[in-house]
């Protein structure tokens, strides 16, 4: 739940700022990346809850890929927003060692599946 909140604060702090067109027109593209990582975190703990619910240890494994990938994609979205021109860039590495310590959390959690 941290890292949703945390994202979708860091979304919306940096939406004010990619929100404005270029002066040729054009709007700035990294503006997706900001709704990717509230949509990516937002399904995390529903990922979880089915892992946890699952009987069947290869039904439980997807689930365990698909927060893989999710945590995956999560990070690599706040690397490329790390490149913006927005003031709401410095908050990202407080989101990416919620990642961390997520990814360690996962380990041990999966040891108990």
């Amino acid at each position: 739940m941290d890292i949703f909140i945390l994202s979708r604060s860091i979304s919306t702090y940096l939406n004010d700022d990619l929100c404005l067109l270029d002066v040729d027109g054009k709007e700035n593209n990294d503006i997706y990346f900001t709704g990717d990582i509230i949509q990516q975190s937002s399904n995390l703990a529903p990922e979880i809850i089915n892992a946890e619910r699952e009987r069947f240890s290869d039904k439980k494994h997807k689930h365990i890929e698909s927060l893989d990938r999710l945590t995956y994609r999560l990070y690599k979205n706040c690397r490329r927003l790390e490149n913006t021109n927005s003031n709401g860039k410095d908050y990202l590495p407080i989101l990416q060692s919620e990642l961390k310590k997520f990814r360690i959390l996962k380990r041990n959690w999966m040891l108990t599946l």
